[in-house]
């Protein structure tokens, strides 16, 4: 497995493992009372939700086989590239041809539940760690959107992207793309440490809820394919 694995096995290889993952320092541009709050609860929460970790990592082997993490790179401060680590909720069927099948086919039940719960994102908190993601910010999408984006809506990338954010609270994927983006731009100019604190609880009512979860009629989020130019 590689080496964003190494960190799951039990609780005393997360706190050992914390070491290598933990990156203090932050992009320049970067509030430092925003990395402060992201590690004073990033590093206490992974050690206290690392039998959490365990389980999930073993069901998700058991149920969907290796590897237990997705890994990908995106775009992050600024349009920096890194990657991104999440728990794996999709098999990796393919049709006779060798193409992957759709979403929707390769989406089980257990995975729906990972996505549904939110446990799917929760190695996210690595990239926290690392100082690549914030616990709050617009969430890091597919890097061949950075050519679709308008200049208004690139400015989504002004901040760190985050595990949680303002259009999740306010509708997840069940929104439009450029009702996202309107929302990521306006947390970028209203950002406070107050809000981060209420995004984060909103999105523990939102988890608990299970709202949100996907567009009406789609297993996962539509692919975004640009705005509509004048």
């Amino acid at each position: 497995m590689g080496a964003g694995t190494k960190t799951i096995p039990c609780r005393g290889l997360v706190v050992k493992g914390l070491a290598a993952y933990y990156n203090p320092s932050m992009p320049e541009g970067i509030p430092l009372p925003k990395r402060v709050f992201d590690l004073l609860l990033t590093i206490p929460g992974l050690v206290i939700i690392s039998p959490l970790l365990v389980v999930t990592a073993v069901l998700v082997r058991l149920k969907l086989g290796s590897p237990i993490l997705f890994r990908q790179t995106r775009p992050g401060y600024k349009g920096r590239l890194f990657t991104l680590y999440k728990f794996r909720s999709m098999t990796d069927k393919h049709t006779p041809n060798g193409t992957l099948l759709p979403d929707a086919e390769r989406l089980t039940p257990f995975g729906r539940f990972l996505r549904s719960s939110s446990l799917d994102e929760l190695p996210e908190l690595f990239n926290v760690l690392r100082g690549e993601m914030s616990l709050v910010g617009p969430r890091p999408l597919l890097t061949a959107y950075l050519e679709r984006y308008s200049p208004e809506q690139a400015r989504r990338h002004n901040v760190l992207p985050g595990m949680a954010g303002w259009a999740q609270v306010n509708g997840r994927n069940a929104v439009t793309w450029e009702d996202k983006f309107k929302m990521d731009v306006w947390y970028v100019d209203h950002w406070s440490l107050w809000l981060d604190i209420k995004i984060l609880a909103l999105t523990l009512v939102k988890v608990i809820r299970r709202e949100g979860i996907n567009q009406p009629g789609s297993a996962t989020a539509s692919e975004f394919t640009g705005s509509p130019r004048d």
